[in-house]
């Protein structure tokens, strides 16, 4: 496991399992979050975003956490192994309240600074039909995948999955 991308809906816990996986591994970490926003919620320019994620893939040793479909493709093709957080759409909503509530107005860890937590209507509507389109088109993107496919629904699965990974 040298390169590892981390999917799944908002909520779901891609940073805070990344975070613990680069902790256990002693992998380079990169959120997507902060590869594609810049400060004050901007859009960084498309090329620029897939410049920045290219110069991260070429990398022998990785984990990469985050959708963002357009790179997803190039990013599988790179990666030795995925993991899926494939949680139910109820838990990861709750999630992403509890996110704001404990980030709200500043910025959390994994985010480029100047994008302050908040929350609105479209976010939580694309939290909750997330699995209906991304369910799909993750499977699509790992459909001839020939590394390992790692895909977890729960908290539980996820923490006992984590506790099989040796410490770096």
């Amino acid at each position: 496991m040298r390169r590892v991308l981390i999917i799944g809906s908002p909520g779901a816990g891609k940073s805070t399992l990344s975070r613990a996986l680069a902790a256990r591994t002693a992998l380079p970490l990169y959120h997507m979050d902060r590869l594609h926003w810049l400060p004050g919620w901007i859009e960084r320019d498309r090329d620029e975003a897939f410049g920045e994620v290219r110069e991260v893939q070429a990398q022998e040793r990785w984990i990469i956490d985050g959708n963002y479909g357009s790179t997803l493709p190039e990013r599988v093709k790179r990666a030795d192994t995925v993991v899926w957080l494939d949680y139910p759409t109820a838990q990861c909503l709750w999630r992403v309240f509890r996110r704001w509530w404990q980030y709200r107005g500043t910025n959390r860890p994994d985010m480029t600074e100047g994008c302050n937590e908040n929350i609105n209507w479209e976010f939580l509507h694309f939290v909750a039909t997330f699995r209906r389109g991304w369910h799909e088109r993750n499977g699509q993107a790992l459909c001839n995948f020939p590394g390992t496919v790692i895909k977890l629904s729960s908290q539980r699965e996820t923490d006992a999955w984590l506790a099989t990974i040796p410490p770096a």
